[in-house]
């Protein structure tokens, strides 16, 4: 690459459907640090919602923020002391940036940091800003090789598979189990294939979209049942006590996670995957059954697991990816986004 550039595009977002395109300068890297030329960002739930409704719960965007936290680049400038990575290397950048030293650091679970830093995330004020943006200065531990043989789109997608990947984990072993997603957006499609990369041997899918289902078919479902067209398609795995070892909520739905109390076997593991607000329970069967509940929060080593696993295509993500976008039309994008009929997982684009 000929010279570091001095300036850089980014959209920043001002309120619910108030997305800007800006221009800022660009800082050098310092000690440990590289700068990225972004190649490719994915939008996620929580960026589509800081968009549609200014937030989600109580997490609400209080000042101007530039969202994204999936996304690759090329590296283009090596800070003092960095070691591992090569000029132009495409690299998967993990947003999660515990502190290291807080009580759940020490005790290793980072994930549940006190003072986590999380790229694109407005948890915390000052927000902590995004990665919608044609460069990136990104500290160099953050940043993972993807090799030569993927597309920046697929790199890209490393975050949200590692989501998954840790929701796997949570339910402990799935081989040769049956499992049961609800909820066929892009987690759901990428818990498909976590499922299925686990060794399960059933995968059944429910939900309300042929276009979301038919994609979670490609990721590796063996059944798809649309639960709009079809209420009583689980029916069968609900008899006898139900048939799932395992259920992954993934659509923060009520009746999904209902159904799933129903249709999983006495003694097995629902892990909600999806986010939402209050719901109510089925707490007789819960407890008559005597099921496992168990939430699922982003994830910690399980991105550098994602990378491997998507760098040799040992999980092909692309029938997720649905739709790109450059970055001066990222409004455009985000109104795709929200289109669950055609979309899936919808990117920006960036430098080439």
């Amino acid at each position: 690459m000929s010279g570091a550039p001095t300036r850089t595009r980014f959209a920043r977002l001002y309120g619910p459907r108030d997305l800007r395109l800006e221009v800022a300068d660009v800082p050098a890297p310092g000690d440990g640090e590289v700068l990225l030329k972004m190649a490719a960002g994915g939008i996620c739930g929580s960026d589509l919602h800081y968009y549609q409704d200014g937030g989600f719960g109580p997490v609400r965007v209080r000042e101007p923020i530039i969202p994204g936290h999936e996304a690759s680049g090329r590296v283009a400038v090596l800070g003092a002391g960095v070691s591992g990575l090569a000029i132009d290397d495409l690299v998967a950048v993990n947003p999660s940036q515990p502190c290291g030293t807080c009580r759940f650091c020490g005790e290793g679970l980072p994930v549940h940091c006190l003072d986590m830093r999380f790229l694109g995330s407005a948890m915390r004020l000052p927000h902590t800003q995004g990665m919608f943006r044609d460069w990136l200065v990104a500290p160099a531990v953050q940043c993972h090789p993807a090799g030569s043989q993927v597309s920046p789109g697929e790199a890209a997608c490393a975050e949200p598979l590692a989501v998954c990947l840790h929701a796997a984990a949570q339910a402990g072993e799935i081989r040769g189990k049956k499992v049961l997603v609800t909820g066929a957006g892009p987690i759901g499609a990428l818990v498909v294939a976590a499922a299925r990369h686990a060794g399960a041997d059933e995968i059944v899918v429910t939900d309300l979209a042929d276009a979301a289902l038919d994609r979670a078919k490609a990721m590796g479902a063996t059944r798809i049942v649309n639960v709009r067209r079809d209420p009583a398609g689980l029916a069968a795995y609900e008899a006898d006590k139900g048939k799932f070892h395992v259920a992954f909520e993934c659509s923060a739905a009520e009746p999904a996670l209902r159904g799933a109390v129903a249709a999983v076997r006495p003694r097995g593991t629902i892990v909600q995957v999806g986010v939402t607000g209050e719901i109510t329970l089925p707490l007789h069967a819960l407890v008559g059954k005597e099921l496992r509940l168990v939430g699922s929060q982003r994830f910690d080593g399980e991105f550098a697991l994602a990378v491997a696993l998507i760098s040799d295509r040992r999980i092909d993500v692309r029938p997720i990816i649905s739709h790109q976008f450059p970055v001066d039309e990222a409004v455009r994008a985000f109104e795709q986004a929200g289109d669950r009929s055609a979309a899936c997982k919808v990117q920006l684009t960036f430098l080439s």
